[in-house]
This record gives C-alpha cells, sequence and structure tokens, in this order.
C-alpha cells in the first residue's frame, strides 16, 4: 500500500465558512497553473451534491473533467475522485474533514489516497500531488481570509 498524503491545518473562521469557500468559492482562489487548460478567464466548477461534477469550463464552453462528488455533508466532510490530467480510470480519493475549533476556528484535514490505482506511475504521481498540494493551500488559506 503505498501511504496516503495526509495534511491538516487551521483557518481562523467558522466551519460553515471554511466549507463554502473550498466548496461554493473554489472558482476565486483555484489558481490556473493547477488546472488543465490554464486558460485565462477560465471558471472551476464543484457542484454542490453527491454526484455533482468538479471541472474546469474555458471561456469558448469546453470542459475539462477533475473529478466527482461522492461525500456532500456540508459543513462538515466533503469526498471526491480525483483525476486531474488522468484518465477517469485512474481516479483517487480525496477527503476532506472541516472540524470546528470553537466558534471562530476549523481545522482542515485532507486525505488524499488510492495511488495504487496508478500502477507503476503510483509513486511519482503521490509525490507530484503532494507538490500540488503544497503550493494550492495557500491559495484556499488566503480566499477564506478574504471573506469575499
Amino acid at each position: 500500500m503505498i501511504e496516503p498524503i495526509r495534511l491538516a491545518f487551521e483557518v481562523d473562521c467558522p466551519v460553515e465558512h471554511a466549507f463554502e469557500t473550498w466548496t461554493g468559492r473554489i472558482g476565486q482562489w483555484w489558481p490556473l497553473d493547477h488546472t488543465v487548460s490554464a486558460a485565462p478567464g477560465l471558471t472551476v466548477v464543484l457542484e454542490g451534491r453527491t454526484g455533482g461534477r468538479i471541472f474546469e469550463r474555458e471561456i469558448g464552453g469546453r470542459e475539462h473533467d477533475w473529478g466527482e462528488v461522492t461525500i456532500w455533508e456540508p459543513p462538515t466532510r466533503l469526498a471526491y475522485t480525483w483525476h486531474l490530467r488522468r484518465d477517469r480510470s485512474d481516479a483517487t480519493q480525496v477527503e476532506i474533514h472541516f472540524v470546528p475549533q470553537g466558534q471562530a476556528a476549523t481545522r482542515v484535514e485532507i486525505e488524499h489516497r488510492d495511488w495504487e490505482r496508478l500502477g507503476a506511475e503510483a509513486e511519482s504521481w503521490r509525490d507530484r500531488n503532494f507538490g500540488g498540494w503544497s503550493t494550492l493551500l495557500p491559495h484556499y488559506r488566503a480566499a477564506v481570509l478574504s471573506r469575499a
């Protein structure tokens, strides 16, 4: 078994805001260099429901699927398949828990797993994704603080 990526950090906001920023405002904070097309003006969408799609839409309407929501339990739990820049059959799993820390803070716990599905590429793809999470999460944290 290949060890999942596990990340945890705290944000200074109520759990509802942390969840809504991740899901409903994803298009405002997701960076272009973490997309398929990196096309200026694209929209990132996470459809807020079990079975909802996660995808990017270019200005001209072309769409690139990234995953599908498998667990939708606002505001404390979200899970989805993840196959950004890969075939859907290669999807890994991401699960995120938003844990209240009193009324004004939230602990975000992320587990990204099922790397074995990628066969010989599993270790290198996991390492690449670990780097991706490291550069992605500062954008999320900044969006949480912006409260826009």
